[in-house]
């Protein structure tokens, strides 16, 4: 059984540096997100931050029931899911509109189902439309248990538009 109000408080209460999302606008991406939109979800939970100081995208997530895999422990396929995310914000917090290309997810340890982790994402290099980014999720014991790299691709402003009206 989860206890819902550790849960909320570990997820929402900010490091020393972070910065809400809501303060910049991204909510109002996250709030229908496959992965993060659901608050009560018993699969993923998702705070979203901000770092002002570099504009990473920063945070915690908690993984319950929903995403297992293994025994006890957090699908691989929920993780790349949240890394896929958060390198993916982390281009929309620099005012890149895009989509995944290419993800790469590099699993280093396993993630114990009910832990709070802590997540971080940021943009690499801009070649043009090619942004690539990267990402990190680290247990509570600091340990980093899954990085990734991403390719993400600029949406057109007028292609963007489309997707928003569904035409």
């Amino acid at each position: 059984m989860t206890d819902e109000p550790a849960v909320n408080a570990a997820l929402h209460e900010p490091q020393e540096g972070w910065r809400a999302v809501d303060d910049v606008g991204i909510h109002r991406i996250t709030s229908s997100s496959f992965v993060s939109g659901d608050p009560r979800s018993d699969r993923i939970r998702v705070a979203y931050f901000h770092r002002p100081a570099d504009l990473a995208v920063v945070g915690r997530a908690w993984f319950g029931p929903g995403a297992e895999g293994p025994p006890r422990h957090a699908h691989g396929g929920s993780m790349a899911a949240l890394l896929d995310e958060v390198m993916g914000f982390s281009c929309w917090m620099k005012g890149h509109r895009v989509l995944a290309k290419k993800i790469e997810i590099s699993f280093l340890r396993s993630l114990p189902l009910h832990s709070v982790v802590t997540f971080e994402g940021s943009v690499v290099v801009v070649d043009g439309r090619n942004i690539s980014a990267r990402g990190a999720l680290v247990l509570p014991s600091g340990v980093l248990c899954a990085e990734g790299t991403g390719l993400f691709v600029e949406i057109p402003a007028a292609r963007l538009a489309r997707m928003i009206s569904g035409e």
